[in-house]
């Protein structure tokens, strides 16, 4: 019966030590995956910053928080 008390005791520990062994497995490839993901968001976020450059300096446009 203590033996049933100890390995619940250690079904946490043993557990979290094998998802972290798990993870620090992971395939390399997933470094190229990350890197063109941030290659699209600064490439969006350029395009944003240009657009919104472009509304603020166009003529005859309200400068109203709200964009009305």
């Amino acid at each position: 019966m203590d033996m049933l008390y100890i390995l619940a005791l250690l079904a946490c520990p043993i557990g979290m030590g094998g998802m972290m062994w798990m993870m620090m497995r992971r395939p390399s490839g997933d470094q190229g995956q990350h890197q063109s993901r941030t290659s699209a968001h600064e490439q969006e976020l350029a395009r944003l910053r240009a657009e919104i450059h472009e509304l603020r300096t166009e003529p005859g446009r309200a400068a109203t928080p709200d964009g009305r």
